[in-house]
């Protein structure tokens, strides 16, 4: 029986956008046409969230187009079509039947327009020949899954590529990802009002693949080596377990959000109907090692951006939504003791609007010349908002910051960059950073202003 081909737009149009490449895929004679489905949704309703579209998708495959519930199926993606496949993914655990994911401009961690609404959007795309991003199309809680920073995304990485289950590993049992976006934003008027640097036009270039990281910085534990536990952790991704290291991202020279759907190049046709052959680990690794050198002009012209996704939390697991935090270097050759060559590394960040502890920053790493770096230190203001509360670090906690209800936590990240493994900076990848700091009622060590006992007498 013949694989099928599943294609997920991210335009709530009936599927108009994907009909180029449902007959390009048939004439190039790698699935017959009536094995190519194109499955449309409806995301334009407030109350319909990506998790009930994904739902529906597993519906409509079970009953329709005459797909086996065992069969296995190829899938091609377009921007929140990715977010809606990888739900179903993480819900559903039925990766072994997905061989191939074909990933065309991926929001795999959201975009820098979701926020602004679809009016905004379709404000700004109205009477355009080029199509808009799917988010005008969206509606208030799909939007929400799309912000930058989402908590949706944030659940959605940590079950689907930080878990234990695997869903993206070297074996046949999970699919392999290919992942694509154009190198090019949109123009004209249209393009200087949505500008975002770093973009395809509606996706980030660092949101698309799913190669992450993740980094745990804790401020709850002691820094010293006697303890055993480690105040920076990072996770690790052992090649015979999990593939998100190899599956990168790959720009295509000249396309933008809507064109490298509607309109694809010759290359990106080769490089998808290439993918679609990869049947083992050993042609995989070929395929991307090709693919990686064919783009090396493509990504060496563009800016190298990297993303870090933030959530700030105490030790019971709360948010902390008051908070600011800065990124300090010294270059090779300075003296770090020489306060004056200490240097704030310039980044963009967007605060989620639904839960202030999520926040994300964008870098331009050439910016950061990490090849140059000496020593890189993190500084981390909290506020809980009242006098009554602080937050504090264990390795700090000195009598002169300890009752301090706004303090600075400061840690060295430099061991991150010493070894190749645990870089701090990765050109066009999304960095999960989770910081957790102790909150305590203040003054410390003596009666505290939140909780005590009245006198015996009650006066």
């Amino acid at each position: 029986m013949a694989i099928p081909m599943v294609l997920i737009h991210g335009y709530s149009d009936k599927g108009e956008s994907f009909q180029r490449w449902k007959e390009i895929l048939a004439k190039k004679g790698i699935y017959k046409a009536e094995d190519i489905h194109i499955c449309s949704y409806k995301s334009l309703t407030n109350e319909v969230t990506i998790k009930d579209i994904a739902e529906g998708f597993d519906r409509a495959l079970r009953l329709k187009f005459n797909i086996d519930p065992q069969q296995p199926f190829d899938a091609m993606v377009h921007s929140t079509g990715m977010l809606v496949l990888r739900s179903w993914l993480s819900v559903y655990g039925r990766h072994e039947r997905l061989k191939h994911l074909i990933a065309i401009a991926p929001a795999s961690f959201g975009s820098p327009l979701a926020h602004k609404g679809r009016s905004w959007i379709g404000s700004i795309f109205k009477g355009s020949r080029e199509r808009g991003p799917d988010f005008m199309e969206a509606g208030n809680l799909v939007l929400d899954g799309l912000e930058l920073g989402s908590r949706f995304t944030w659940d959605l990485a940590h079950k689907d590529l930080l878990g234990e289950k695997i869903y993206y590993g070297p074996g046949a049992d999970t699919p392999y990802v290919f992942t694509f976006c154009g190198d090019t934003p949109y123009k004209g008027l249209k393009g200087l009002v949505t500008r975002s640097d770093g973009t395809d036009g509606t996706v980030r270039w660092t949101g698309c693949a799913l190669n992450v990281r993740k980094i745990t910085l804790d401020f709850t534990l002691p820094d010293d080596e006697v303890s055993g536990q480690d105040r920076i952790r990072i996770t690790s991704w052992p090649q015979d377990h999990r593939s998100n290291l190899r599956m990168p991202f790959i720009p295509v020279k000249g396309l933008n959000h809507a064109t490298i759907l509607e309109d694809p190049s010759d290359e990106l046709v080769d490089y998808v109907t290439e993918a679609l052959q990869v049947t083992s680990l050993a042609a995989y690794d070929n395929w991307i090692d090709k693919a990686v050198a064919r783009s090396e002009r493509t990504l060496k012209n563009m800016e190298k951006y990297q993303q870090f996704v933030v959530r700030a939390v105490d030790e019971r697991g709360d948010g902390i939504i008051d908070y600011n935090l800065q990124l300090y270097r010294v270059l090779k050759g300075k003296d770090p003791n020489d306060a004056s060559q200490w240097q704030q590394i310039p980044f963009d960040v967007h605060t989620y609007a639904a839960d202030n502890s999520f926040r994300c920053f964008h870098v331009n790493v050439d910016d950061i010349r990490s090849e140059e770096l000496s020593t890189l230190r993190l500084e981390f203001t909290a506020s809980s908002g009242t006098e009554l509360i602080g937050y504090y670090d264990v390795a700090n906690a000195n009598e002169d910051n300890i009752n301090n209800a706004l303090p600075t936590f400061s840690m060295n990240v430099a061991p991150m960059f010493e070894k190749e493994e645990l870089s701090f900076f990765y050109p066009f990848t999304t960095t999960l950073m989770e910081i957790i700091l102790n909150r305590e009622p203040l003054p410390m060590r003596q009666e505290n202003n939140v909780t005590w006992f009245l006198p015996r007498n009650g006066g």
